[in-house]
C-alpha cells in the first residue's frame, strides 16, 4: 500500500492544484489546458478491481500539460522541489527538445515549480531554464538554486485560482518583446 509521501504519489498534490486552476480558467473562458496522459501498456490487470497492477511506458512522455490560452499555444511541465536547489536531472533531454520545438512553432513553453519547503509556486520560462541547462552542458552546476531565480516570476496568490500562473505567462510574453 502506498503512503502519502511515496515516490509514486510525488507531485500529485501539485497536479491537483494545477488541474483545479486549469478548470477555473476554462470556466472563465480564459484557457483550455489539458493534462497529457502518460502512455502506458498494461501487462497485468486485477480482474476483481479492474485496476492495472503492472504496466510499462510505451514511450517517453514530453510535457504534463498542453493547450491554448487566449489563442496562444502553451505547454508546460509541473515539478516539485523540497529543497532550495533544483536538480536538472529532474528534467529530461527529450522534454527540453520538445519544448524548444514547440516554441519554434510559435508556442510558449514553461515549467511550474512548487518549492514545498518555502510553500512557493514559481513560473520558470523555458529561456530561463536554458541558461541553467547550457551551464550544466558546459560542465557547470547540474542544478540551480532558488536564489538564482528571477523573483518577478514568483506566482502571487489570487482568490479562487490555486496556482494563478496567467499573470506570469503575460510577463513572460512581455519580456520576449
Amino acid at each position: 500500500m502506498a503512503t502519502w509521501n511515496s515516490r509514486g504519489l510525488r507531485g500529485s498534490t501539485l497536479e491537483e492544484l494545477i488541474n483545479r486552476s486549469n478548470e477555473k480558467y476554462r470556466e472563465q473562458g480564459l484557457a483550455l489546458i489539458q493534462k497529457v496522459p502518460t502512455p502506458i501498456t498494461p501487462i497485468q490487470i486485477d480482474r476483481e478491481s479492474r485496476h492495472i497492477t503492472l504496466a510499462y511506458f510505451e514511450r517517453k512522455s514530453t510535457v504534463d500539460y498542453i493547450g491554448a490560452i487566449q489563442g496562444i499555444p502553451v505547454c508546460f511541465d509541473a515539478k516539485e522541489c523540497a529543497a532550495d536547489t533544483f536538480a536538472l536531472q529532474n528534467i529530461h533531454d527529450h522534454q527540453v527538445l520538445f519544448m524548444e520545438d514547440f516554441e519554434k512553432q510559435g508556442g510558449v513553453a514553461f515549467f511550474l515549480i512548487y518549492y514545498t519547503g518555502r510553500d512557493v509556486f514559481y513560473y520558470l520560462p523555458l529561456a530561463h531554464l536554458m541558461v541553467f541547462w547550457e551551464r550544466a552542458k558546459a560542465g557547470g552546476r547540474k542544478s540551480f538554486r532558488y536564489e538564482e531565480l528571477n523573483p518577478a516570476y514568483v506566482i502571487a496568490g489570487k482568490h479562487g485560482v490555486p496556482v494563478p500562473y496567467l499573470d506570469l505567462l503575460q510577463r513572460d510574453l512581455d519580456d520576449r518583446v
